[in-house]
C-alpha cells in the first residue's frame, strides 16, 4: 500500500485547548494535598462532591421501574418538558403562556439552545450583528462568531466599583443599529456575579423596544441567585412588555446533571401564529444539526417539574445550593476584612450573585495563587464561588490576602 506524500490536513491549525479544562488538568496533576480548584463552573457540595439531587434520584428511581424502547424523539423534544419550561421560566399563569406565543425547543444545553438560536437568526436576520457585555462567558462569543455573525461588546463591569457599569450599557445599546442582537444574562452573571437589578431592567427595556433590539437572555443559573421565580424575573418583565425575545436556559447547575445535556430554547412571539412559524424553522435548524434531543435526563426533570412533591423538594434543594454558596461568599468576605481592617474593599463578595465573582486579581495575582498557595482560578482572577467549602475557604481567604498585600 502505498502511503500518501503529504497530509491532506497540513493547513489546518493545532487546537490550543479550552483554557478552563487545561486548567483542570493542571489542577488534577498538582500533588499538593491542599489544592483548591476555583476554575470550573460547576456546583460541588461542602464535601467538595458533585451532587446527586434527591429528587433527581427517586425521579430515576421512579422510572427506572417503566424501561421500555428508546424511539427518536420529536424534533422539538417531549411535549411535556416543553411546557414545563415555559412555566419554569415565564410562570403558568403569565400571558404569553396561555396564549401560545412562545415557541419552545428542547435543547443540548443552554448551550445547544445558544448555538440553534444564533444559527436561526443568521438565517433570518443575516445582516444583524452580535452585542454581548464586557465581559461575557467565552463560549458566547464563540458560539455566535461560529454560526457567522459578527460578536462585539457593550461597557458592562466596572472593575473599580466591582459593579455594573449601567450608565454607559445603556448608552451604548441605546446607539445601536434596529434589529441587533444583544445578548443578556438573566441572572448570575458569567463570569462577573453583577446582575442588574429590577430598577435596572425596566429602565433597559425601554431602549430595546424603542431601538427595535432583537435580545438574546441566557439564563444558565435559576435558582443560584434570590429563587427560581426571582431569578426569570427579567424574562417575564421582557415578556410582559411585549418584547420578542430569545431565551436559552441549562439545567446543568440547578438539577446537577451536567452530562446529559439538558436545556431549553424560548422564543417569544407577538401571537400564535408567529410562534407556530418559528417553531417550525427552529426545528429545520435542528434537524440540521442533530436531528433529535436525546431522552433520559429530559425525562427526569420533566417528572421533576411535573410532580408536585418532587419539584416542592427540588425548590428546596436550589435554595439550599443557593444558601451555601451565599454562606462561602460571607466567610470569604469576613476573613479578608478582618486581615485588611477596611484598608480595601471587599463588599463586592456578598453584592455579587451566584456562582461566579469578579475578584479584581490579576494575571500575576492568579498566577501567585496557583503556584504559592495551589489555589486555581482562571487568568481574569474569576472564581467559581462553588469550589469553596467549609474546609478550604479560611485557606483561599488566607492566599488571597496574600498576593493582595
Amino acid at each position: 500500500m502505498t502511503a500518501p506524500t503529504s497530509s491532506l490536513f497540513s493547513h489546518v491549525p493545532p487546537y490550543a485547548g479550552d483554557p478552563i479544562l487545561s486548567l483542570m488538568e493542571a489542577f488534577q496533576a498538582d500533588p499538593r494535598p491542599n489544592k483548591v480548584s476555583l476554575s470550573i463552573g460547576v456546583y460541588f457540595d461542602d464535601e467538595g462532591r458533585l451532587p446527586v439531587l434527591p429528587s433527581v434520584r427517586q425521579a430515576e428511581t421512579a422510572l427506572s421501574q417503566d424501561i421500555g424502547a428508546r424511539p427518536y424523539l420529536p424534533i422539538e423534544g417531549i411535549a411535556e418538558f416543553r411546557a414545563a419550561v415555559q412555566r419554569l421560566l415565564f410562570g403558568a399563569g403569565h400571558e404569553a403562556v396561555a396564549s401560545g406565543r412562545i415557541a419552545t425547543l428542547q435543547t443540548l444545553g443552554g448551550s445547544g439552545g445558544l448555538k440553534v438560536g444564533a444559527d436561526f437568526l443568521r438565517r433570518y436576520f443575516p445582516g444583524a450583528g452580535v452585542w454581548v457585555s464586557d465581559p461575557t462567558w467565552d463560549n458566547h462569543r464563540a458560539i455566535f462568531e461560529g454560526a457567522g455573525l459578527d460578536v462585539h461588546s457593550y461597557p458592562y463591569y466596572d472593575p473599580a466599583t466591582g459593579g455594573l457599569s449601567f450608565d454607559r450599557m445603556l448608552a451604548s445599546l441605546d446607539a445601536l443599529p434596529p434589529r441587533s442582537i444583544v445578548l443578556l444574562h438573566a441572572s448570575c452573571h458569567n463570569p462577573t456575579g453583577v446582575d442588574l437589578s429590577k430598577t435596572q431592567w425596566q429602565a433597559l427595556i425601554p431602549v430595546l423596544r424603542e431601538r427595535e433590539l432583537i435580545p438574546f437572555v441566557d439564563i444558565a443559573y435559576q435558582g443560584f441567585g434570590d429563587g427560581l421565580d426571582e431569578d426569570a424575573c427579567a424574562l417575564r418583565a421582557l415578556a410582559d412588555a411585549g418584547i420578542q425575545f430569545f431565551a436559552a436556559n441549562s439545567f446543568s447547575k440547578n438539577f446537577s446533571m451536567y452530562g446529559e445535556r439538558c436545556g431549553g430554547l424560548s422564543v417569544v412571539c407577538s401571537d400564535r401564529d408567529a410562534a407556530d412559524t418559528v417553531l417550525g424553522q427552529l426545528k429545520a435548524t435542528v434537524r440540521r444539526n442533530y436531528s433529535t434531543p436525546p431522552t433520559h435526563g429530559a425525562r427526569v426533570i420533566t417528572r421533576v417539574l411535573n410532580d408536585p412533591t418532587l419539584f416542592a423538594l427540588w425548590r428546596d434543594e436550589t435554595a439550599a445550593m443557593r444558601q451555601r454558596i451565599r454562606a462561602m461568599r460571607e466567610r470569604l468576605l469576613a476573613v479578608l476584612d478582618e486581615k485588611f481592617q477596611g484598608r480595601r474593599d471587599f463588599g463586592y463578595l456578598v453584592r455579587q450573585r451566584g456562582m461566579f465573582s469578579y475578584t479584581g486579581l490579576d494575571e500575576s495575582q492568579v498566577a501567585r495563587l496557583r503556584d504559592d498557595h495551589a489555589v486555581y482560578l482562571v487568568r481574569s482572577g474569576r472564581m467559581c464561588l462553588s469550589g469553596l467549602t467549609g474546609a478550604n475557604v479560611d485557606h483561599v481567604a488566607q492566599a488571597m490576602a496574600a498576593v493582595l498585600a
